[in-house]
């Protein structure tokens, strides 16, 4: 029994050392979600807030990136295990625009997985 009690003492301080994950502010984050490609343009509408707080986003985690943003558009694997994130902010090839330039914001994770680089291209 105490070591069960031992157990689950150390499971929930190890569970409450984690890091909260970033607020970005005046970006509604169930909007962001549910425009998918960008093709409803209301990621685009986000654009200059999400331009000052993009530094909010380097250092976290695949996972955590996933979390605040939800699944990325389209991601890369390149060398040295390093991967992209995009995430459209305008409509693109996605939703049927034959443009070939649009606005997206890029997170680069490096080989541990955290993200290293966040731009808005």
């Amino acid at each position: 029994m105490r070591k069960l009690i031992w157990l689950s003492l150390v499971f929930f301080i190890v569970q409450s050392c984690g890091k909260p994950l970033p607020a970005l502010e005046n970006i509604d984050i169930e909007k962001w979600k549910e425009d998918k490609a960008g093709c409803l343009l209301v990621r685009q509408s986000f654009l200059d807030h999400l331009n000052r707080q993009k530094e909010k986003i380097k250092s976290l985690s695949e996972s955590e990136v996933i979390e605040l943003l939800g699944r990325p558009d389209k991601n890369e694997l390149l060398k040295r295990n390093q991967k992209f994130f995009y995430y459209y902010l305008e409509p693109g090839p996605v939703c049927g625009k034959k443009e070939v330039a649009f606005k997206k914001l890029m997170i680069r994770f490096n080989a541990i997985g955290l993200a290293k680089e966040v731009s808005i291209e």
